[in-house]
């Protein structure tokens, strides 16, 4: 009973409590409504006490990306097995850049916590680097090679027995100076390889670091490639490097170089129907495309397989195999022959059939002491050895090495640069270089106030040619230019402007002329270029599978140019440096035949009395 009348003030205590805590509370949230809201407007409706406050407090924190609807692992397979129902799975690749908090138009936020999100998900855009190479390894490296060893061998025995013979003073000699080769010959070439290491080191650095466009946060703006995250939207144009896995947003005529990733040389089509895969690594041989990246890094196909390839440094050059060659042959020639003379020397000296200098035998039996046996017996060895070392050509190396370093320092003077010495020798079992073309033709234009650019086709490599659509906002008419090989765009012509400007129709004779100049031009290793436009209303436009279609026919013809691009200074020189070595040059081009071989000509590639050659 006492128990149960103390139970009001057993309860009370833990009541005065609460409502301790609920005042403090009140007090807090109403202090902090009067500092963050402060009645600064006399017709602010706002009031300074809040009309009821619950007894906890509600704190807003704003939570991390969520990518909870995508996983790596599903990202990277979709893209490496090309698997298109999977796609359709994650609702297309709009799907896919919803799951990953993208926007197909205007790609990712951009913002320093959204990127490093990203890339604590999905990755970074970096491969990893083999360890810098010291200079103990290149030593170790040049002590691998078998004439060293041999010559370290013979070194050894030849200053062991030189020593024991002649003395300390005499004895060295010999096996002292091959010693001394093999030193300048580990030496240069340590040096020469790890100086090259270190610059190679510095100038991959550079050239790996491409700058990739990309959209973020509505902007077109340049970034590295290793900036690149899991839901960019890449800008892609001919000759860029795909920076990573992807899908295929939108673009016109993509085709794709997957050679180093399949081994076919033949370009793919990339679209938004059957095949919108992109993968890192590969090459944009034609067209232009908007892609959103799926994966990077090691995360990416070609990460994967770069990662399974084993780097094998052991391989030796037709240089180095000879040299080896010859070394172990020597070497065995010249072991017999020492072991012969050996045998002889030992049976001589044992049957007493050498004499001293007061011609008595060296060898009575058991009356000869020990020690003269011993000395005699070391000196037998030693002779052995001497022709074993003498067969050794130990300068050879040295010659080598001196002759490769002198090669490289010249090449560098020419700003090639060399990994190895190595590769100086391997240069020079070219027979055949074969060279593209130099130099390109680059038009840059303005923009014309009242004109925008509503479509295009990018330069094809197969038509070689490249067509805009341009709308005019005051009469709402379509403007359709060209440009491109002068054979290619002539035949899509019916029409052109005289000098005067009046339009005439391209009749036979009138084609006829304008394919003798143009054949004028080729023959003077000049491109001739052709501009054609056309004009028509908007309602005539063609859209075909949802795009605009360039018109290709009916073409008015507005100008033709010529440009020649003039041999570089010191091509012919180095043409006629390759022929007198033995090396065949060829030039490789996809221009009109008469202009590579007028350009040929030029380049001293071909002789005039070859020019008529196919």
């Amino acid at each position: 009973m006492a128990s149960l009348q103390n139970v009001p003030t057993i309860l009370r205590k833990p009541i005065k409590r609460w409502r301790l805590a609920f005042a403090t509370i009140y007090f807090s949230r109403t202090l902090r409504s009067l500092l963050h809201h402060p009645q600064s407007n006399n017709n602010s409706s706002c009031s300074k006490l809040p009309s009821s406050t619950p007894p906890f407090l509600v704190l807003d924190v704003k939570a991390d990306a969520d990518f909870s609807n995508v996983d790596q692992t599903s990202l990277t397979a979709l893209v490496k097995e090309k698997n298109l129902d999977q796609l359709l799975g994650f609702g297309g690749v709009e799907g896919v850049a919803v799951a990953l908090r993208s926007d197909v138009k205007n790609g990712i936020h951009g913002a320093a916590k959204d990127v490093a999100w990203r890339q604590e998900a999905f990755g970074s855009n970096t491969y990893p680097r083999p360890p810098t190479k010291s200079f103990f390894h290149f030593v170790v490296e040049a002590f691998k090679d078998l004439t060293i060893l041999v010559l370290l061998v013979c070194a050894t025995l030849s200053l062991c027995f030189g020593i024991k013979e002649h003395g300390l003073k005499e004895g060295w000699y010999d096996g002292g100076s091959i010693l001394v080769a093999v030193f300048l010959v580990i030496s240069v070439s340590a040096v020469s390889n790890y100086r090259q290491n270190r610059q190679f080191d510095k100038l991959s650095k550079v050239s790996n670091n491409i700058q990739v466009n990309v959209v973020r946060n509505e902007i077109c703006q340049q970034i590295s490639i290793f900036e690149i995250v899991v839901g960019d939207v890449v800008c892609l144009r001919i000759g860029d490097q795909v920076p990573a896995d992807g899908l295929f947003l939108d673009g016109h005529s993509l085709q794709v170089d997957e050679s180093s990733i399949t081994g076919e040389s033949d370009n793919v089509e990339v679209n938004t129907s059957q095949n919108p895969f992109l993968f890192s690594g590969t090459k944009v041989a034609d067209g232009y495309a908007l892609m959103l990246v799926t994966s990077v890094g090691m995360n990416t196909t070609w990460g994967q397989m770069m990662s399974t390839i084993s780097r094998d440094t052991n391989e030796q050059t037709p240089l180095q195999a000879r040299l080896n060659e010859l070394t172990s042959s020597i070497g065995k020639v010249g072991l017999t022959v020492a072991f012969l003379v050996s045998v002889v020397l030992l049976v001589r000296y044992f049957t007493g059939n050498t004499k001293d200098d007061n011609g008595n035998k060296e060898f009575n039996g058991r009356k000869t002491k020990s020690d003269d046996v011993v000395n005699a017996v070391v000196g037998i060895i030693a002779s052995a050895v001497s022709i074993l070392v003498m067969s050794i050509p130990e300068g050879l190396p040295l010659a080598v090495t001196l002759t490769l370093a002198y090669s490289m320092k010249r090449m560098m003077a020419d700003q090639a640069m060399v990994r190895k010495l190595s590769a100086c020798e391997t240069m020079g079992s070219a027979t055949t270089i074969c060279t593209d073309k130099t130099g390109a033709w680059h038009g840059h234009g303005g923009t014309e106030e009242g004109l925008y650019n509503s479509s295009g086709e990018a330069f094809n490599s197969e038509k070689k040619r490249s067509g805009i659509l341009m709308r005019k906002k005051t009469d709402n008419t379509i403007h359709v230019h060209w440009k491109g090989a002068a054979e290619m765009i002539l035949a899509m012509c019916s029409s052109y402007y005289d000098a005067s400007g009046r339009m005439k129709d391209l009749n036979v004779t009138e084609r006829m002329t304008f394919e003798q100049i143009i054949q004028v031009w080729l023959l003077a290793a000049s491109d001739a270029l052709l501009l054609p436009i056309n004009k028509f209303q908007e309602e005539e436009h063609e859209i075909k599978e949802g795009r605009q279609k360039i018109k290709e026919d009916s073409l008015t013809l507005i100008g033709l140019m010529g440009i020649k691009d003039p041999c570089r200074p010191g091509v012919r020189k180095a043409v006629e440096d390759c022929q007198h070595a033995g090396v065949n040059v060829k030039m490789i081009t996809g221009d009109n035949v008469f202009t590579a071989r007028a350009i040929a000509t030029e380049c001293g590639i071909l002789k005039a009395d070859q020019k008529h050659e196919q």
